[in-house]
């Protein structure tokens, strides 16, 4: 049911909360996805008003982790930089590895606060993702997800390399 609060003598403006229950048998991955946002109306004189007024995301949440190893690294090798991309899977209530997805490896310098993308890479089958770079000097690496129209996007926190 909406909570309705009234605006003024002609407006309101109302909140649904909507969640899908685990104890129902039907397929939920199938219900990610903009689901229309139909609004029906009844006036004091009766009148009845209904038409949709957009679209919202109903989105799977997903998750992302990064590990950049040797740590630290001597400056000029190969710093190999992992994570692995998952998702939630409604049908199974667990998360599973989301692939074929494009992924943006990201460095950050130490004393800075601004990540700039270095190379896009795409998961695998499972959802992992690996790539080497170069080690160029101390910062921060992170793997960042644009999402999907039924994924959330989703962003790891910077892993900190002493290069050497």
């Amino acid at each position: 049911m909406p909570r309705c609060t009234a605006t003024s003598s002609t407006t309101s403006t109302c909140k649904l909360t909507v969640e899908l229950e685990k104890d129902v048998d039907l397929p939920r991955n199938v219900l990610a996805g903009p689901w229309d946002v139909y609004v029906e109306l009844d006036s004091k004189d009766g009148d009845h008003y209904g038409e949709v007024q957009g679209t919202h995301p109903v989105l799977r949440r997903s998750t992302l982790t990064v590990d950049a190893a040797p740590e630290p690294v001597a400056k000029g090798k190969t710093l190999t930089v992992k994570g692995r991309l998952t998702r939630a899977n409604w049908d199974r209530y667990r998360y599973d590895g989301y692939g074929s997805q494009a992924a943006r490896l990201q460095f950050r310098a130490a004393g800075s606060t601004t990540y700039s993308t270095v190379r896009t890479v795409n998961t695998d089958s499972s959802g992992n993702l690996r790539t080497g770079v170069t080690a160029a000097r101390d910062g921060y690496w992170r793997w960042a997800f644009g999402g999907t129209s039924t994924t959330a996007a989703v962003t790891t926190k910077g892993d900190f390399v002493d290069v050497r």
